[in-house]
């Protein structure tokens, strides 16, 4: 009898514990607090509220559960805060930026928009497009895909399954010297060789300067991934007596192939959107060119930049540069959603 009585007898070892809405209730409170202070204080930057907000939110997080739950468990909740907080102020940006472009860009985008050139319009009149741009772009970053992404990927596999000694530190040390190299160094090089022989301003010059940009970030991102891979699998491979090579091509490379090809899409962003070797080496042409090996080409990054620059205050031009800024996130975003969607296609299948 007395044991079912102490079975049913409440435990003391928990103690008192802030309820669930707690946190949301303390934002609430820090938001409305942080905007009263601001109002009294005549502050009108939402950034000078929404600091003071996060503040607040922080030290009134601290209060609350050290009375209530004691200093430890107080702790623990302020570094939660603090994590929640840091996600907002890296998300407030990007949705800022992602939201103004939106607002500003959907002014002229259309499909005349995407279907026409510039032609012979000025920079400082209404009317034209981006279509000479968008063909430029695709043909400049798919050329430079096609150079960097085997050599970058081959590179990878490399170092991760070969490289030994002197040779495979000195290609490590140069990657990443690559890695931060500034684009406009990139652009000079090719530059100085096109000087040399005496060449014009055309496309691939600039899909040869964005696969140097690109290279680095593909031998890099790869070479993790293939990190990454269990060393049981290929030992299992190769105890069954396949080659190495082998192992390579059909056990590791499809194991990592997800994360090789979210690699190799950030390497498109990062090149997707540069300017400086474009200019040096496209050097922008208003009517449309198919031919990346003959004659001055358009992008999308070098459209943006030149409207912003030659629009002598024309409102014409700034939304036309706002449409194109618009036009390139699209395109990185359905790049990256289409390698999301080939990576899971890809992945290997693992059930019972």
């Amino acid at each position: 009898m007395s044991h079912t009585l102490n079975a049913k007898r409440p435990s003391t070892l928990q103690g008192a514990t802030l309820p669930k809405w707690t946190p949301w209730a303390i934002a609430a409170g820090s938001v409305a607090l942080g905007i009263g202070i601001s109002a009294a204080a005549g502050l009108d930057s939402s950034i000078q509220w929404g600091l003071m907000a996060a503040v607040l939110f922080v030290l009134g997080t601290y209060g609350i559960a050290a009375r209530v739950e004691g200093r430890r468990q107080a702790k623990d909740r302020v570094a939660t805060s603090l994590v929640w907080v840091a996600f907002i102020l890296a998300v407030v940006p990007l949705v800022s930026l992602v939201w103004t472009t939106i607002v500003r860009g959907i002014k002229v985008l259309d499909v005349y928009f995407l279907t026409h050139s510039m032609g012979v319009v000025t920079d400082t009149e209404p009317g034209g497009g981006i279509y000479a741009a968008i063909i430029g772009s695709l043909e400049q970053v798919g050329l430079a895909a096609l150079m960097a992404v085997p050599v970058g990927v081959l590179t990878a596999v490399y170092l991760v399954e070969y490289g030994r000694g002197n040779l495979s530190r000195a290609i490590t040390f140069f990657v990443d010297v690559m890695t931060g190299i500034p684009s406009i160094v990139a652009g000079l090089f090719i530059l100085s060789l096109m000087l040399q022989f005496d060449m014009q301003p055309f496309g691939f010059a600039g899909s040869l300067a964005l696969a140097i940009l690109m290279m680095p970030v593909v031998v890099r991102s790869t070479e993790e991934m293939l990190k990454l891979v269990p060393n049981e699998l290929r030992e299992a491979s190769l105890a069954l007596g396949i080659p190495k090579w082998r192992t390579i091509l059909k056990v590791v490379l499809p194991t990592s192939l997800g994360g090789i090809i979210t690699g190799i899409m950030l390497a498109v962003a990062r090149i997707a959107g540069e300017t400086a070797p474009v200019l040096l080496l496209v050097f922008g042409n208003p009517f449309i060119n198919n031919n990346p090996f003959e004659g001055a080409q358009a992008s999308l990054p070098l459209y943006i930049y030149q409207q912003y620059a030659n629009s002598a205050g024309s409102g014409a031009a700034y939304d036309r540069a706002w449409a194109a800024s618009l036009t390139l996130i699209a395109f990185i975003m359905i790049l990256n959603l289409a390698a999301r969607g080939i990576a899971r296609w890809k992945a290997p299948k693992t059930g019972r």
